[in-house]
């Protein structure tokens, strides 16, 4: 017989604890909490359902998880003996915390009473079941809840649980980026020796800033014997430096100088980047220690790839901010490469796990429910939502693991 999951009612003991509560501010020491409860235990029929019993009759209810979607099977029985189920119909109601009804009819198959009607879940309601068999009426009702706990306004905001209302939000979606620092070609300059000839003084050290006009060094030259100077094209600091006196300047620099104030950050493009990667868009940097950050735009992309690492470069121009971006270092960055509204989405900060599922945690008056979601395209900040939750559904938007760590603690599981 194919394996079917079945209905219990966990023993929800949903009070949060004050030790649970002690990170949270200042806390109340005996936090106002009340549970959901239901019977420790009911009988289970041979399908490991719950066993409803009206004198001789009696019915067995399941949920089928075994397929595509969740869907009712329910067992009759007659003094314990399978009965046929075209001698009973049957009417489910779910009142849903909301409330919502969701209202199942069943027909006969097999030696079961099915629904077409999904069981969507959170599979957490209160459940009626009525039963009509040869003019004879049987009524049972009892809660199943999962996922769920009530928690009193006050130690919820001891706790620091806010909530808000689900609806649309613009999600900027980003694109992160490598690189690193450099000078920019505007604020390096290459000295050289007008002619060639003989290096008789030099003023010029590794790391050495200079102003501009300053007299770097004193050449003779080869042909003429006349001595001439060699001065700074632009103010900075002294990069490179290939000679030396009575070294012989030629058609090689003899220095490198670079402004530490006129930089840029180089990013990497790879091919499947490249193209959503526009001049223009706005960009945020950050040091590898994630101390600094500086904010600016796309100012240009080189039009040519590298042919071995297939990338293309990015130009981002930074603020000399005290010299905290030092040229050479690595460097991250996020890109916006888009905008967008979606009609609806919650606090990525909100998302938690729950079994299978990420949820956010649902708030109708003191008591809090998980919603499962599918989910969409994702930022730090919002989570565009597709299905599993209404929109204006007021949700935990802060303190949610306090929400978790109760309904976890109460050791409530998903068994029907």
């Amino acid at each position: 017989m194919t394996p079917v999951r079945t209905w219990r009612i966990a023993p929800f003991a949903l009070i949060i604890v004050t030790g649970l509560l002690a990170g949270c501010g200042d806390k109340p020491k005996t936090p106002e909490a009340s549970a959901e409860a239901g019977p420790a235990d009911y009988e289970r029929g041979p399908h490991n359902g719950r066993l409803l019993r009206d004198g001789d009759f009696s019915l067995e209810v399941t949920i089928y998880e075994e397929g595509p979607e969740p869907l009712f099977r329910l067992y009759p029985y007659l003094k314990n003996k399978p009965l046929d189920p075209r001698q009973v119909q049957v009417a489910v109601a779910l009142t849903r915390l909301g409330p919502k009804i969701d209202r199942f009819t069943f027909t006969p198959e097999a030696d079961y009473l099915a629904s077409p009607g999904v069981v969507f879940e959170p599979h957490s309601f209160d459940v009626s079941i009525t039963a009509t068999r040869g003019g004879a009426r049987s009524v049972w009702s009892y809660q199943s809840y999962e996922g769920r706990t009530v928690i009193k306004a006050e130690a919820a905001q001891a706790g620091g649980v806010k909530t808000e209302r689900a609806g649309s939000a613009v999600l900027g979606e980003s694109l992160p980026l490598t690189g690193r620092v450099e000078i920019t070609p505007e604020g390096q300059s290459e000295v050289f020796a007008r002619y060639p000839g003989r290096v008789v003084s030099l003023n010029a050290a590794l790391g050495q800033r200079v102003t501009r006009g300053q007299v770097l060094a004193r050449v003779e030259s080869s042909e003429s014997l006349q001595t001439y100077s060699i001065t700074a094209p632009i103010s900075g600091v002294i990069l490179t430096k290939s000679v030396n006196v009575g070294t012989i300047a030629g058609t090689t620099p003899m220095l490198t100088i670079g402004d530490p104030m006129r930089l840029h950050g180089e990013f990497f493009l790879y091919p499947k980047d490249a193209e959503r990667v526009q001049v223009g868009q706005q960009v945020e940097v950050v040091s590898q220690a994630g101390s600094h950050r500086a904010f600016g735009t796309i100012e240009a992309i080189l039009p040519s790839a590298d042919p071995i690492s297939q990338t293309l470069v990015a130009h981002v121009e930074l603020p000399y901010q005290g010299g905290v971006w030092r040229p050479g270092l690595g460097v991250q960055a996020l890109v916006q490469v888009g905008t967008g509204n979606v009609p609806l989405a919650v606090r990525t900060k909100a998302l938690q796990p729950f079994r299978d599922f990420t949820v956010v945690y649902a708030k109708v008056g003191d008591t809090y429910e998980v919603r499962m979601l599918e989910l969409g395209r994702r930022t730090d900040e919002w989570t565009e939502v597709l299905g599993g939750l209404e929109p204006g559904t007021e949700y935990v938007s802060e303190g949610a693991f306090l929400i978790r760590a109760d309904i976890e603690k109460s050791g409530a599981s998903h068994d029907h």
